[in-house]
Formats: structure tokens, sequence, C-alpha cells
């Protein structure tokens, strides 16, 4: 229990209790269990029967269609809260796959312990509804990003994020192109034919490893545009 207390106590839905207010609620009502790579945490449609909070690695969900492709909705590391906007649903299934992106420990609270501790905590009820309102607004702001945007313009979004991070326009890739185009929601072979056509345009060049912003002001301004 001791290796995932502190850690509770910088969340903040659990901030209004201490240390030792944490450890009787969570005497015996906890699991807590490692998944290894790329194992299935929850299938889609799945029934979500617990709170869940990433204690080591990292979790991603994906959208799989009946046709195979895969659409990356976001990845969550240590710390990250999943399953509050699920929990208390009439249909509470989860809409999409969830993988282990890493090897990873998850902490599994039960249902019956989290309506217990709303309705016995205001101040844990606050934090858990604006968890939940942030949750719904984050999935809302996603959907309409990865639906009103065209290819191009999410490849210049991923690019000129990598190129604040990284501050060079020689962005290295770490990833596959595989995993970039399942992060956009494409075929790996539509990222390749937009990527070409990028080159052709003189907006890029590219090779397995990196690719090359060869006009940051124009990029810019194409992403203004969008």
């Amino acid at each position: 229990m001791e290796d995932f207390i502190n850690l509770l106590k910088s969340i903040d839905m659990f901030k209004c209790f201490t240390v030792d207010d944490l450890k009787n609620i969570f005497i015996n009502n906890y699991s807590a269990k490692y998944y290894t790579k790329n194992s299935i945490i929850y299938m889609q449609n799945e029934k979500c029967k617990s709170l869940d909070i990433i204690l080591e690695g990292a979790i991603t969900i994906q959208k799989i269609d009946a046709d195979g492709n895969v659409l990356s909705i976001n990845d969550f590391t240590n710390g990250d809260v999943i399953g509050e906007n699920l929990l208390f649903s009439i249909d509470n299934k989860y809409p999409n796959t969830v993988l282990a992106k890493s090897n990873v420990k998850i902490l599994h609270i039960d249902k019956k312990l989290i309506l217990q501790l709303c309705q016995t905590n205001e101040c844990f009820l606050i934090n858990f509804l604006r968890s939940l309102s942030g949750k719904a607004l984050f999935l809302s702001n996603k959907i309409a990003s990865l639906t009103m945007k065209t290819l191009r313009q999410c490849i210049i979004e991923f690019l000129l994020f990598e190129y604040n991070v990284q501050k060079t326009n020689k962005i290295k890739l770490n990833m596959t192109k595989k995993e970039l185009a399942d992060k956009i929601g494409v075929q790996r072979t539509s990222l390749s034919r937009e990527l070409n056509k990028m080159q052709k345009d003189n907006l890029i060049d590219f090779n397995n490893k990196y690719i090359i912003i060869k006009d940051v002001e124009l990029l810019n301004e194409l992403h203004i545009e969008s």
C-alpha cells in the first residue's frame, strides 16, 4: 500500500485526505494489478466496474473499426485516472480498447468505495465531478479535432508541436510511421502518400528517422489558416 499512497496525495481527487486517511480508506478496498506491454486491459464494450489509477507505466486508448483501422484516442501515464466518466453511467461499457503501452501497474478502486466517498466527503465529491467534467470536455475536443482536420493539417500540427519541443526543424521521430498513422487515425499508406505530397510541395524532407521542416514560417501560416 505504501507505494501508492503518496501518489494518491498528488492527485486532485484525493487531495482532501491525509496520508493516514488514505491508509484507512484503502486497508482492504483496492486491488493493484500488473499488465505486460501490449496486453489488453479492457476490451471494447467491456463493463467499467472500477475507477483506475495508473501507478507505473503507460496505457493507450484505441478505437478499432470493422476494417481493422486503428485510431489512437489518447495515452495516459503515472497518476492519470481513467473510468470516472463511465463508472456510474447507465451504459457503463468502454467504448474503446484499453491497451498497456508499456509494462504497467494499475490501482483498481471498487465502484462501491467511490460511491461511499462521494456520499461522505463533499470535497472528494466536488473533485470527482471536476475530474469527470474535465474528461468529458477533453474527449469532446479530441473528437472535434480529429474529425474536422484534414490529414495534412494533422501532420502540420504534429510537426509544429515537435518543433517547439525538440527546438530544431529536424524532427526526430520517436515512433514508427505506423504508430504516427495510428495516432492521427489513418492508414500508414495514407500517411506516406501525404508526406510525399508535402515533400513535392517543398514543405518537408523525410526519411525513416527524421522529418525535416523546410520552412517553419510557412508551416505556421498553413496551421493558422486551418
